[in-house]
């Protein structure tokens, strides 16, 4: 059985609270490895890391979601969330404090879909967050939507190393920036419908591809919940564009995790 690797998905999501060791069980069966859970609020981070001691597949990413951080309303999610403004400066200590406990900064970055008038703000946050990314030496789970240039930018301006642009959406031409950058795409599983996604498996070499969920959302069939076990359906699409066997795509793609995570 090939390996799998789901390096964002959310496990502490309200889909998941009835059945999460059934989703877990149906993941190992599958040829899940590892699957990283990713935190957005201090809520968050703190479930993720009480599903790590239950669960020895999954490892922690800790992270500030773009819009939890200024403390703003996006979407209706299925997150908890705090009834207090959240405090960015002791949150990130205590991630800092957790570093042994953890192997990324992640869901991490910028916004600008929900929130479009607070971009200095949400840019400052994200400057403290690569600092601590530095000080601590683990990689950050970079999400861009709608400030891919913003982002790009940023991180380029704090010589930001083992980046992974998490479901990257921006122009066809950033991709190549991202790649003489020598940072990493994940390439979510609804990759079948989301065509942008193919240019990206084309252009970037396969040691800076990883796979991911972003479960329980884009899930392969359309508005049915995602399972981290559905990145098979993005190693067979990975296959087929690079021209390459769907083992020797599992493997890489293990190695690059290996290489980023643990």
């Amino acid at each position: 059985m090939n390996p799998l690797v789901d390096v964002h998905a959310h496990l502490d999501h309200k889909q998941y609270t009835t059945d999460l060791d059934d989703v877990i069980k149906r993941s190992i069966d599958k040829g899940l490895k590892l699957i990283i859970a990713n935190g957005v609020n201090p809520p968050s981070n703190r479930q993720v890391l009480q599903i790590t001691k239950k669960y020895e597949i999954v490892k922690a990413a800790l992270g500030l979601y773009p819009i939890d951080a200024l403390n703003c309303e996006g979407e209706s999610s299925g997150f908890s969330r705090t009834t207090t403004p959240v405090n960015v400066e002791e949150e990130l200590e205590f991630i800092k404090s957790q570093k042994d406990n953890i192997v990324a900064l992640g869901e991490v970055g910028l916004d600008y879909y929900w929130v479009k008038d607070k971009q200095k703000e949400m840019i400052n946050v994200f400057n403290k967050i690569i600092s601590l990314s530095q000080k601590i030496k683990k990689p950050m789970i970079v999400h861009s939507r709608k400030a891919e240039l913003d982002t790009i930018e940023t991180l380029e301006s704090a010589s930001a190393k083992n980046v992974i642009m998490h479901c990257f959406s921006g122009k066809k031409k950033y991709n190549k920036r991202i790649i003489d950058n020598g940072w990493y795409f994940t390439i979510p599983t609804n990759v079948e419908r989301a065509l942008h996604f193919h240019s990206i498996i084309n252009e970037a070499p396969i040691t800076k591809l990883l796979t991911e969920t972003d479960a329980p959302y884009l899930c392969p069939i359309k508005d049915q919940r995602n399972e981290p076990w559905q990145v098979q359906t993005t190693i067979k699409k990975i296959a087929e564009l690079k021209g390459l066997d769907e083992k020797e795509v599992s493997l890489n793609i293990y190695n690059n995790t290996q290489k980023l995570f643990l």
